[in-house]
């Protein structure tokens, strides 16, 4: 079960929000199946194993990351909360946490889905109550709906991540500059 989650908000509460890509365009979802969600949770780092999940696991955690979604928005633009997504990330949250085991091997989390789905509401509860939200953004790429923590020197970053959608917009200056550098040398 590999399927390379893009985690580059810098908060899983915001990786998981990002599951459903280019919210504005031609949407993808991430959680097509329960393995998906699955693979997720362990990608994510929440958990090291957890037990399968379902379809109403699948459909739970869509309801949640929409709500995760729109309270950040929210958060990041000034707004009052919606109150459905509030009762729904609350509902969330008031669920059992994935808990960390210790073992002769050492750490260890094992956890149903809803178990996870609790610590990522928990973690979205610590986010927008805590110091990171003036650090929120939105990707500077139009088709990207990513929210990240911009931690850089003078919060000068514009990308949720260079190799999803800095190096695109980079690629695609240059080549423009060298367009009309060259259109430029032949007028």
């Amino acid at each position: 079960m590999n399927y390379e989650h893009a985690f580059v908000c810098g908060n899983p509460a915001l990786d998981f929000a990002a599951t459903l890509r280019a919210r504005r365009t031609v949407r993808f979802e991430m959680f097509a199946t329960p393995d998906r969600l699955d693979a997720w949770f362990i990608e994510s780092g929440l958990v090291d194993t957890i037990a399968p999940a379902d379809e109403a696991d699948v459909e739970q955690a869509k309801e949640t990351r929409e709500a995760i979604y729109a309270l950040v928005a929210a958060r990041q633009f000034g707004q009052e909360y919606d109150e459905e997504a509030l009762s729904r990330l609350n509902g969330a949250a008031r669920k059992p946490p994935a808990t960390p085991q210790l073992s002769q091997a050492g750490r260890r989390t094992e956890a149903t889905a809803e178990q996870a789905l609790s610590t990522v509401a928990r973690q979205t509860v610590e986010l927008l109550s805590g110091p990171d939200v003036p650090l929120m953004k939105e990707c500077g790429n139009p088709e990207c709906t990513r929210i990240y923590i911009d931690r850089s020197r003078g919060m000068r970053r514009q990308w949720c991540g260079m190799e999803s959608c800095g190096n695109k917009f980079k690629a695609a200056a240059y080549r423009a500059r060298k367009k009309s550098t060259s259109g430029a040398a032949d007028g």
